[in-house]
């Protein structure tokens, strides 16, 4: 894969003011959507060699670097399962919650981010003339760690994924729901 698409991605990212919302890249099953298990991966240039880095949930930690973007530079993944029909899937997520409390306020917070994000990545001609083409974002999809179950009628939860409907009123709410530990991530909850 071309490091390219990655960068310029990833520097839509860097642009923003996003202090939760990324744009992170996985590597996944075609049939299941499940994780496509690395087995090593390498980034390439006409002159180096170097080691990607990964994470177990098949997500590629690629570095936001200019060079690798001049000498365009080519992403090699090799999966464990050399049969799996594996492809790159970009998420729009937040996954990096420390210190956060988890209040339908850090949620409209985190919501407004990724609605944001979305919008900046989609570029001027989508999201300004175009806008009827955006998805529609009626909230944030969190997975926790275990089963939930909220009494709240704008939160709806099938296990351990609870789908959050975001509402302006969000935003001074400060009571806590759960504990943020518990949060594995969130991600937008789209609904056209």
């Amino acid at each position: 894969m071309s490091y390219d698409g990655f960068y310029d991605r990833l520097k839509v990212v860097n642009k923003g003011d996003f202090q939760y919302a990324r744009v992170n890249f996985y590597i996944s099953d075609i049939g299941t959507n499940e994780a496509c298990a690395i087995k090593s991966g390498t980034i390439l240039t006409e002159n180096n060699e170097y080691p990607l880095n990964y994470t177990e949930q098949a997500q590629l930690l690629l570095p936001f670097d200019k060079q690798l973007d001049t000498d365009k530079a080519v992403i090699v993944v090799q999966p464990q399962n050399p049969v799996h029909d594996c492809q790159l899937k970009l998420q729009i997520e937040a996954n990096e919650l420390e210190g956060l409390s988890f209040t339908k306020q850090s949620l409209f917070t985190i919501h407004t981010e990724l609605d944001e994000l979305l919008a900046d990545l989609s570029g001027f001609f989508v999201s300004k003339l175009m806008w009827f083409l955006l998805p529609e974002q009626k909230g944030v999809v969190v997975t926790f760690k275990k089963p939930m179950h909220f009494d709240d009628e704008s939160i709806e939860c099938k296990k351990s994924v609870c789908y959050f409907a975001v509402a302006d009123n969000w935003q001074d709410d400060t009571k806590e729901l759960a504990d943020i530990a518990d949060v594995i991530k969130v991600t937008p909850w789209i609904t056209k």
